[in-house]
């Protein structure tokens, strides 16, 4: 048996002699490897074709700047309570274009295929500086501003207003906002409303430091992600066919005889802008340090009426910048997609009235679309009393007005109301037995 590592090369040209690189055969192992000979996950990786990006940086603000199309001006902000944007120095107003409809994210879903990623939602390069020097084309001044915690700036000598528009090569500035609608304060009618709700039970120390009018609007990034997705789904459903008692008194046990079947279920879907969070301090739900899990009970936002990236929005704002690329969010994004689908399913299964217990799942996602939005929480923050005390948020969507958060509590007011009504009930239930 002939021992080779390699095909046999072709004869040398004219002028190419034994040793030149030309004549060198590759080293054993280095022929391109079969996928088919790899693992499942790993094939399907290499296969995947290359996701495919969409350019959603705005061209009208190349410059760095946001102009009136009126008049040029630059000292632009958003009117309270509205989507739409006025220029201070022309008073001239005007509407953000959608951008679904700048782009077309509201179709094709169905025949969504790979991956598509907006210009705003592509990985974030590791070396990438936070902080950017911008020149103001209205003087010349070089004005600094820090992307982590904002992306607008005033030129401090001519007073120019321009923000971060160009989606810089570290994914910081998204695709889209969604501007706030409801007004600061109606965010702090709201934020004391569910805090007097609570006021018996809240801990002394946040009752007296409870200013509501500290509450901050902040745009928080999320990715908004379209998908075109299949599932599998099997498991054993049971239908009670008869039920029976044995033994007497204490020792009685009810007992049940049920039908035993394989369930298997198969079901299409897409979805339609499902947001997930893509701030890495936001995803840390640790009950023990903060309560972060509230931003989603405050879901959902009205992300069809987004509006192209402009950093008009977010003057009087603050914002958090994106530290989460798409595949990194390719975990979370396939359990919602697996629950959604077993809810799919539900409604075929009424007839196993035991229930049914799911042993096995397997998720197809055919096809995505993920862009990078800003959508707007009003948020007041305390920080419990304590070395390592609990940081306790109370947010309301800036669209819908929905609010929850989380107010720390006297413990022994809360024992006292268990032990008070723990008495009530035994004397009701005293009374009702001595009665009979």
């Amino acid at each position: 048996m002939s021992n080779t590592t390699g095909p046999t090369p072709p004869p040398l040209p004219p002028g190419i002699g034994p040793g030149s690189p030309q004549d060198v055969p590759p080293a054993p192992g280095s022929f391109p490897i079969d996928p088919a000979t790899l693992p499942g996950p790993i094939r399907d990786e290499i296969l995947a074709p290359d996701p495919v990006a969409i350019d959603t940086a705005a061209v009208e603000l190349k410059d760095g700047q946001n102009h009136c199309p009126k008049c040029g001006g630059t000292d632009i902000k958003q009117r309270p309570g509205t989507d739409v944007l006025i220029c201070l120095f022309c008073r001239n107003q005007w509407h953000g274009e959608r951008v679904e409809e700048a782009f077309g994210f509201g179709e094709g879903i169905d025949q969504l295929s790979g991956t598509v990623i907006a210009s705003g939602a592509q990985d974030i390069a590791a070396d990438a500086a936070s902080l950017m020097t911008f020149k103001c084309t209205g003087c010349g001044a070089e004005v600094m501003v820090n992307t982590e915690t904002a992306m607008t700036a005033r030129c401090h000598w001519c007073r120019h207003v321009f923000g971060v528009n160009e989606q810089v090569a570290n994914g910081a500035v998204p695709d889209a906002v969604l501007p706030f609608r409801i007004k600061k304060e109606d965010a702090v009618a709201r934020i004391r409303q569910f805090v007097d709700k609570r006021r018996m039970f809240a801990l002394k120390e946040f009752k007296d430091q409870f200013t509501p009018e500290n509450v901050v609007g902040v745009y928080l990034p999320y990715m908004i992600v379209d998908g075109k997705v299949s599932a599998d789904i099997a498991g054993q459903g049971e239908i009670k066919t008869r039920e029976y008692t044995k033994g007497t008194g204490d020792k009685k046990k009810t007992y049940y005889d049920a039908d035993i079947y394989q369930v298997d279920r198969h079901v299409d879907f897409t979805v339609d802008d499902l947001p997930l969070e893509s701030s890495s301090e936001r995803g840390k739900l640790d009950i023990k340090v903060n309560t972060n899990n509230i931003i989603n009970t405050i879901l959902p936002f009205d992300t069809k009426n987004a509006v192209k990236w402009n950093a008009s929005y977010l003057a009087g704002f603050t914002s958090e910048k994106r530290d989460t690329g798409v595949e990194n969010l390719r975990p979370r994004l396939e359990d919602q997609l697996l629950s959604i689908a077993r809810a799919q399913v539900q409604g075929s299964v009424g007839r196993f009235d035991r229930g049914v217990r799911w042993e096995q799942e397997r998720l197809d996602v055919h096809g995505t679309r993920w862009v990078a939005m800003y959508l707007p929480v009003w948020l007041y923050s305390y920080q419990q009393p304590g070395p390592k005390g609990l940081i306790h948020y109370i947010a309301v969507n800036g669209r819908t007005g929905e609010t929850m958060g989380s107010v720390p509590v006297q413990q022994w007011k809360l024992l006292l109301a268990a032990l008070s009504a723990g008495t009530f009930i035994e004397v009701i239930v005293l009374f009702i037995l001595g009665s009979q």
